[in-house]
């Protein structure tokens, strides 16, 4: 499986940049959040910004930013910027063409991956960073509310 953390620390940055929509976060900001190292915050924020869903800026102020609304950006939107596709894969080497699982295990299994990361997909695509955020806030209120 080639499926990494990348997408849920791609994640938690969307989320952290959208919770504080009025203000830029440094790379530095969104690493202490995920209690990770600042390089691998930027090389995330990187690929977010390739697929047009950060922006950045430079000097004093500066920091990244939503390129788009938190509305319009899908769990499935940040999986797609940072992960290697396929996310499941086959035989790293051509089976025995001599063996009747190793003819056809590779096809059979290329249709069922197909399947699963279509489902895959689609059920990061239900939801939003907007979401996200909600829910967020919706747990804060809780943890405040336990207590006092």
């Amino acid at each position: 499986m080639g499926l990494s953390s990348r997408s849920a620390v791609a994640t938690h940055a969307l989320t952290m940049l959208a919770r504080w929509d009025d203000r830029t976060l440094t790379s530095a900001e969104i690493a202490e959040s995920l209690a990770s190292n600042p390089v691998l915050v930027r090389r995330i924020l990187g690929s977010l910004r390739e697929a047009g869903l950060v922006e950045s800026t430079e000097g004093r102020g500066g920091g990244w930013v939503l390129a788009r609304a938190a509305h319009t950006i899908t769990l499935c939107d940040a999986f797609a910027a940072v992960e290697r596709r396929p996310i499941l894969s086959g035989h790293a080497h051509p089976a025995s063409d001599a063996c009747e699982v190793g003819r056809h295990m590779q096809a059979l299994l290329e249709k069922e991956f197909q399947d699963a990361e279509a489902a895959i997909e689609k059920q990061l695509g239900r939801t939003t960073i907007a979401h996200l955020v909600r829910q967020v806030l919706a747990k804060e209120r809780e943890l405040a509310t336990q207590q006092h």
